[in-house]
């Protein structure tokens, strides 16, 4: 079977050898982008620091600060990767395709509303309080703006894609789900197991999904929903990270099933239910004849 037609982009066949190698093969690609990410992300940063000298530092201007250094330089990366490199209109982050954003934000908020309902049926999950005044904006800028569209680019629009490309959609899951697990390695309170199992979960989920529907929107606002229902909704630390949410919650019991210090990302109830929606993905794209084996095997 030629899987080809399911890919945003394939090297071309016709430019001079050494442009194929330099430019358009996967790695290349990979190279370009990252190459250019960190040059413009160092930049933001410069700039940042230098505009904000003697301002004081507040949850906002953190925020914006992420926004500037991160979020930005990864999309004026990607477009320059589609466009001038791919020399290609990216279908994937289409503008016909904008409720896809919303549709991943609903299937975010569910899927972990379901994780929480899980953990309160188990008698994990507790709620203490209410806090109305909570700082929702931050990280609504922070972990669920700024790191769905930072996150999913880099690792679901980049690594994902071009290796899929390369190295056939199963390389291309397990590579990007295992950079997309540890790269939350050096957050607080991060185990081994916190990484496994965000690589299982979310790096797994998010990779099938864009496979399926090759939206990055979608896998954007599933990102986001997931971020900010954890923490500005229930009150769960995000990847080890404090929450100030509207609901004031403890988890009690094991760390395999709380979660523990790291968040209910760690938990087996966040692991077994993202892996059950992994298989459903799966299973939709071997009933397509989707899977995109490596380019030794291809017509």
């Amino acid at each position: 079977m030629n899987a080809t037609p399911t890919l945003a982009y394939v090297t071309p066949a016709t430019p001079p050898a050494w442009k194929r190698w330099l430019v358009c093969s996967p790695l290349a690609r990979i190279v370009i982008f990252m190459a250019l990410f960190l040059v413009l992300n160092r930049s933001a940063a410069a700039l940042v620091h230098l505009l904000m000298q003697g301002m004081a530092k507040t949850p906002m201007t953190s925020a914006l600060t992420y926004l500037a250094v991160a979020m930005l330089p990864a999309i004026v990366t990607y477009l320059f990767l589609t466009l001038v490199v791919e020399r290609r209109k990216p279908a994937e982050l289409a503008l016909r395709r904008w409720p896809d954003v919303f549709r991943g934000l609903l299937a975010g908020g569910l899927l972990f509303s379901t994780v929480v309902g899980v953990l309160w049926l188990l008698g994990s999950y507790h709620v203490v309080g209410f806090n109305p005044h909570a700082d929702w904006l931050p990280p609504l800028l922070v972990a669920g703006i700024g790191a769905g569209i930072t996150e999913e680019i880099l690792f679901r629009g980049v690594l994902f894609r071009v290796v899929e490309e390369g190295l056939g959609t199963w390389a291309a899951l397990l590579i990007s789900a295992l950079f997309f697990g540890f790269a939350h390695a050096a957050n607080p309170g991060a185990t081994v197991w916190s990484s496994t199992a965000i690589a299982i979960e979310a790096g797994l989920l998010f990779g099938l999904l864009y496979h399926a529907t090759r939206s990055l929107l979608l896998c954007m606002g599933l990102h986001a929903a997931w971020n900010f229902c954890q923490g500005t909704v229930y009150g769960i630390p995000v990847s080890g990270l404090k929450a100030d949410g509207w609901l004031v919650s403890t988890r009690t019991g094991p760390d395999w099933l709380s979660g523990g210090v790291f968040g209910a990302e760690a938990s087996v109830v966040a692991l077994t239910l993202c892996l059950l929606c992994s298989a459903a993905l799966l299973a939709v794209a071997l009933r397509r004849h989707s899977l995109v084996p490596p380019f030794w095997r291809r017509r």
